[in-house]
């Protein structure tokens, strides 16, 4: 390599700088990817809303595990929700993302 890259002066795919908190945000991004259970909700949202009884119950996990990582990628602004009465029905909130995993489950179903 014939530049110097001087630590912290990381630059995007467009050649713009990036920030601590981008950093940071794409990392927490892929720490989110990272997990099977988020990956599996994820997946489920791509195509419709579901509550969290709903996601608890296609995916055999319990309501508190589903809950517990429905925060976390609510906290990344990866999904949303809104509230029905005493129900919380969740779906997608950044195609981005949801791009980027159909794209990493195509990457990893490809022979």
């Amino acid at each position: 390599m014939d530049e110097q890259v001087k630590q912290g002066e990381i630059e995007s795919g467009n050649g713009q700088h990036l920030d601590e908190e981008t950093l940071f945000v794409v990392s927490q991004t892929f720490k989110a990817l990272s997990d099977p259970t988020r990956i599996r909700i994820l997946n489920l949202l791509c195509s419709d809303e579901h509550s969290v009884n709903d996601i608890a119950e296609i995916l055999d996990l319990s309501q508190s595990t589903v809950s517990h990582q429905l925060r976390f990628l609510k906290n990344l602004r990866l999904v949303k929700f809104r509230r029905e009465g005493t129900s919380l029905y969740y779906s997608k909130d950044d195609d981005h993302i949801m791009n980027l995993l159909k794209q990493a489950i195509e990457h990893a179903t490809h022979n």
